[in-house]
């Protein structure tokens, strides 16, 4: 199968898209009853910050906003629900490297993305939330969904604010996109009543702010410090995380790993940063890395679960640490650094790029990288025999050995799930930056199915492959049905195995027996996206899976492969949650 039926129906989406906002600004323009007010102003100005999509769900006290964006030519997205519409934010930022946009109504429209908002904060994930609101001049009278939505988002956002003066609704979402990208990235909030939204804006005196990006500062003497420890680094390695992801980092990354012969592992949004065949970048042999490092170098990423919290093990005892992140803050948490760095991790990599060389310990890094490597290939070579597995029921691996088979270098995979989704940040290479997102260390469920639509959007000549956990399915499934409307193919593989696998396996560890854990297991969610105008695949053979893949792929329509795997098989997890 060749690149182009590997995205059939991609080139279509765009078409139709450009078509329905022509279309739209026709009708617009033939019966304009509006003067310019507050909504139209606060489009103008998403506008003027490049902004191509609104993430939404339809609401009347969002009206103002919508025909300010079709005025605009941004393309209105709306989904099923309104965490949705903040999951597909986060994700266009995430895939963007840019603020995304989502506009929810008042009252319940705010409470149902409050998940989605604060998977963005802990994320660092820059996105911009615009809301409705009762009116003010009706203000506790009890309005339709007059709620006061500030002290509910303020803890999980960067900024939350109320509008009460229509013309200064562009400075606000001006300022609300600026600060999602100052420091450490994060989300934030505008909430405009709808009197405020409807009133009146005289158009020939605004005034525009100019908006401005900082040139990032580097604390030289630090600098100076952390290359002082790496150069007399014996056995030195790089965590890269999202934080360098954000900051640009990639290219000065990959100089430093090779001038100074450092392996490179990667989290989160640090996924390739360095492409996955690159010499210096390592996946599997992470353990034995943190285990044998006399110097572990943090670039984005904090001490946190994944890590566990920056104790031995993984660590080794006595292992010196720098720390390179947005904020003074991140420095010392859960551990002490002997050298950290505050601020842009890129500029902070280039100057480390000039300072550092590794020749005083050369053959030592040689010989570390060297065994790292030979963990590396005999991972892969164990690994092999499950890749290929003809075992019934299905071996989650095996559905992995199809799909990379068929993965596309720049392929845009989104993993959301539990068990089923650790596999994919093991087995699925990632060769590009923002080409693999999952739930992050929030871990909530339900952003993988909006994430795919981001990601069409985003990406629309690439291949897009949602993984999917059954659990993870039922949050989001009805945003196919977004994807039907809105014209954008993707191809999703649930991994069934009937049960909240995650909690499932450990219960019965602990325990001897799980409950709230079992799911229906003749679940037939390709139905479900067949019956929403989409294209659907059920498998139960492992001979069947290659073909099954092929047909979602070719079919050109959102399409979904629902998966029948072995419930008895555990992901190995080592990882202390708490």
């Amino acid at each position: 199968m060749d690149r182009t039926q590997r995205i059939a129906g991609a080139e279509d989406a765009a078409a139709f898209h450009r078509a329905k906002i022509s279309d739209l600004q026709r009708q617009r323009s033939a019966d304009e009853r509006f003067p310019f007010n507050a909504g139209r102003l606060a489009a103008r100005a998403l506008k003027l910050l490049g902004v191509d999509h609104l993430f939404t769900l339809s609401g009347g006290h969002l009206f103002p906003v919508f025909d300010g964006c079709v005025e605009q030519g941004i393309h209105i997205i709306d989904h099923r629900h309104e965490e949705a519409a903040t999951h597909a934010a986060e994700a266009y930022a995430k895939f963007t490297r840019n603020p995304g946009v989502a506009a929810v109504t008042a009252g319940p429209g705010v409470t149902n993305a409050v998940s989605g908002i604060a998977a963005a904060r802990f994320n660092r994930s820059p996105i911009v939330v615009l809301s409705g609101r009762a009116p003010d001049h009706r203000w506790g009278a009890g309005s339709l969904q007059e709620y006061d939505h500030i002290p509910l988002v303020g803890p999980i956002t960067k900024s939350a604010v109320t509008i009460h003066d229509g013309s200064r609704a562009h400075i606000a979402v001006i300022d609300a996109w600026q600060e999602s990208m100052r420091g450490a990235p994060g989300p934030t909030f505008i909430d405009i009543p709808l009197d405020t939204l409807v009133s009146g804006v005289e158009e020939s005196e605004v005034q525009w702010p100019e908006v401005r990006q900082g040139t990032p500062d580097v604390d030289v003497d630090a600098v100076d410090r952390a290359a002082a420890i790496i150069n007399a680094a014996e056995r030195p390695m790089i965590m890269a995380g999202s934080g360098a992801y954000w900051n640009h980092a990639e290219v000065p990354l990959r100089e430093l790993a090779l001038i100074a012969e450092i392996p490179v592992y990667m989290n989160g949004l640090g996924r390739g940063l360095v492409p996955a065949d690159h010499p210096n970048a390592f996946s599997r042999s992470r353990g034995a890395a943190l285990g044998g490092a006399d110097v572990v170098i943090l670039l984005g990423t904090p001490l946190d679960f994944r890590l566990n919290f920056g104790q031995s093990p993984p660590f080794a005892d006595g292992a010196r640490l720098v720390r390179v992140d947005a904020l003074a803050s991140d420095l010392n948490r859960n551990r002490k650094d002997d050298a950290g760095i505050a601020g842009n991790i890129g500029a902070a990599l280039a100057a480390l790029v000039e300072r550092v060389d590794g020749s005083a310990n050369r053959g030592s890094r040689t010989t570390f990288m060297a065994g790292l490597r030979d963990l590396e290939r005999a991972s892969e070579q164990k690994d092999r025999v499950l890749l290929e597995s003809d075992s019934d029921p299905i071996h989650p691996l095996r559905i992995y050995g199809e799909l990379t088979r068929r993965l596309d270098r720049d392929a845009v995979v989104i993993g959301d799930g539990g068990d089923f989704i650790s596999y994919a940040g093991k087995y699925v290479a990632t060769y590009e930056p923002g080409h693999f997102i999952d739930p992050g260390p929030f871990g909530g469920l339900g952003m993988g199915s909006p994430s795919a639509i981001a990601a069409r959007l985003a990406h629309p000549g690439k291949q897009v492959l949602l993984l999917l956990g059954d659990g993870a399915a039922g949050f989001s499934l009805m945003e196919f049905d977004t994807m039907v409307r809105h014209r954008l193919p993707v191809v999703a593989v649930v991994g069934n195995n009937s049960a909240w696998g995650l909690e499932k396996h450990p219960m019965e560890m602990i325990y001897g027996w799980s409950v709230a854990a079992e799911l229906n297991p003749d679940a037939r969610y390709d139905q479900v996206v067949v019956a929403l105008g989409g294209h659907g695949e059920y498998v139960t053979r492992p001979a069947d899976l290659g073909a099954a893949i092929d047909r979602a792929f070719a079919s050109g329509l959102p399409a979904l492969v629902n998966v029948a795997c072995d419930p008895a098989v555990a992901y190995p997890r080592s990882t202390n949650l708490a």
